[in-house]
């Protein structure tokens, strides 16, 4: 049985997969990392957050969405200390970029490693559209 699925590909490794995947009123993401549009990965777990969140708005407005839509967030850190250390300032953050208390389901899960050493967090979402 096959499905139809809507494809956002983009950036460097478009070839391997989507950014996004549309499934009837399903969208999936891929993990969105913390590098800015100039491409430069900031050192502190916060600013890497708000630039995972700035990529995460660019994949849904591919498919008409917004934060609005996200469900549920998995994140990938490779310092849950740090995370934890930080959390207030982080979900203080994460708040401003929503525009409220997010209303989403969410599971952090502490990684050894993502694609690169810089990186500090990964965020992968799931939205209803």
């Amino acid at each position: 049985m096959s499905i139809e699925k809507r494809l956002f590909r983009d950036g460097p490794y478009s070839d391997f997969f989507s950014q996004g995947v549309q499934v009837g009123n399903i969208l999936t993401l891929a993990g969105q990392l913390g590098n800015g549009k100039d491409g430069v990965i900031p050192t502190s777990i916060k600013e890497q957050m708000e630039n995972c969140y700035g990529n995460i708005q660019n994949v849904l407005k591919e498919f008409g969405a917004s934060l609005d839509n996200i469900i549920d967030e998995t994140w990938f850190v490779t310092d849950v200390e740090e995370c934890m250390a930080n959390v207030s300032e982080i979900f203080l953050a994460r708040e401003r970029i929503y525009g409220c208390k997010p209303e989403v389901s969410q599971t952090l899960v502490g990684t050894s490693a993502l694609v690169a050493p810089d990186y500090k967090i990964e965020i992968k979402c799931i939205a209803s559209l």
